[in-house]
């Protein structure tokens, strides 16, 4: 960057490195894991992976309903920093629990505990970018925090990787996977201390005893206030439809290689590829954005997520996975944090957590309607290939309402 960071920025950006290791585990580790105890258990393939999408949208759906609540209390002096250390305190729980539990059933309800968790503190974390920096920044700043995220999430993650395919000190392969998530846990908790000690709650609305009822009240005039915003309408229905697909992909791109036959251990190989790839990605993305324009970019990106999808229907070998993980780093990053920063331009800074918490309702209920798809043609047509076709035209309809967003903001 030209500037230095502040250091309320850096350590923004460190939590970024803190949390995604979470998400990596997600995207890889954790739902082959849960195949293995499937298995184990004499649960179908398919049925499995079913159920790990379901388990996945409804975690998502839950989070969807709260979130805009929870962002509005989160917006009165003092309450973002404790409701988001009550979500950091559930995620570390729900992690810690899949390191102890066999049965696959118990360890889907952990894993919906930890994602919401997960989920619950970015919400307040998004919110917390307009803390941080100014409008002039904010892209560079949040293309940072998914940069630095993306390849400092791969330090706990190779230390797992690591401790599984060797197996040291006597641990069995289970062993060995359930001591990379509690590694994962406490570089997660570790790396949260500075954001705790340094991001302060710049913009807020002044403490009040009815805060509760009032945010009701506030969202009710939000709703309506988004309803005359057709630009922020527009956007914010776009990327309810885009960011289903991105999400999709990452939540189950291991379960849908499981099903298709790709190797697992060539599966996390390939994923890591994604997040060395992303690093250098998402940063200049945010440099082209400064030239392109930030709405060209994100229109960049979806395109090229369409043609992922199509490609993703085909797949069967695992030299095609590895393609399909480059070209999902080229783009992740950038159409997610381009994203954030856009809408963070667009809203009032002193209900910046009431706004991101409505941003966090189209994103996460739109990665319940991906995984939905997903398991729908599992279960009814005993094949996800169908679903990940769908997504095309969830990528499609992005687009057009991106186009009619910017036709309403000129």
């Amino acid at each position: 960057m030209a500037e230095k960071m502040t250091r309320a920025e850096r350590s923004w950006v460190l939590y970024d490195v803190g949390n995604s290791a979470f998400i990596l585990l997600v995207t890889t580790t954790i739902p082959i894991f849960f195949k293995g105890l499937a298995e184990a258990e004499g649960i179908d393939t398919v049925y499995a992976s079913g159920l790990w999408a379901s388990v996945t949208a409804a975690s998502v759906l839950i989070l969807a309903v709260l979130s805009p609540f929870l962002g509005a209390v989160a917006d009165y002096s003092g309450m973002k920093r404790r409701l988001f250390l009550a979500a950091l305190a559930l995620g570390l729980a729900g992690l810690a629990g899949l390191c102890l539990t066999a049965n696959p059933y118990a360890y889907l309800a952990l894993f919906v505990a930890a994602r919401l968790g997960y989920s619950a503190c970015n919400v307040f974390y998004d919110a917390m970018l307009t803390d941080v920096t100014t409008d002039a920044r904010i892209d560079r700043i949040s293309a940072t925090g998914y940069a630095w995220g993306y390849i400092g999430s791969c330090i706990p993650f190779i230390i797992g990787i690591v401790l599984i395919f060797t197996t040291p000190f006597g641990l069995s392969t289970v062993q060995a996977t359930r001591l990379s998530f509690a590694l994962t846990g406490a570089w997660w908790g570790v790396l949260t201390m500075p954001l705790l000690r340094d991001v302060r709650q710049v913009y807020c609305l002044d403490d009040r005893p009815d805060k509760l009822r009032h945010s009701i009240y506030r969202l009710r005039s939000t709703f309506g206030k988004l309803r005359r915003d057709r630009r922020m309408l527009f956007f914010i229905l776009s990327y309810f439809f885009y960011i289903d697909g991105v999400y999709t992909i990452m939540s189950l791109a291991t379960t849908y290689g499981a099903e298709v036959g790709i190797d697992q251990s060539q599966m996390i190989l390939a994923l890591l590829l994604t997040q060395f790839v992303a690093f250098p990605c998402a940063l200049l993305t945010a440099k082209a954005a400064e030239k392109w324009g930030v709405v060209r970019l994100i229109r960049v990106s979806i395109v090229a997520y369409m043609g992922i999808c199509a490609f993703g229907y085909q797949l069967d070998k695992a030299w095609e996975f590895w393609v399909l993980a480059a070209a999902v780093g080229m783009f992740q990053g950038g159409v997610q944090s381009l994203s954030r920063s856009h809408f963070g331009k667009m809203i009032p800074k002193e209900e910046a957590n009431e706004y991101f918490g409505l941003f966090d309702i189209f994103g996460k209920a739109a990665d319940f309607m991906g995984p939905a798809i997903v398991a729908f043609c599992a279960f009814v047509f005993h094949s996800s290939s169908f679903g990940i076709l769908g997504l095309l035209i969830l990528f499609a309809v992005g687009l057009a309402l991106l186009g009619k967003s910017e036709q309403a903001g000129d």
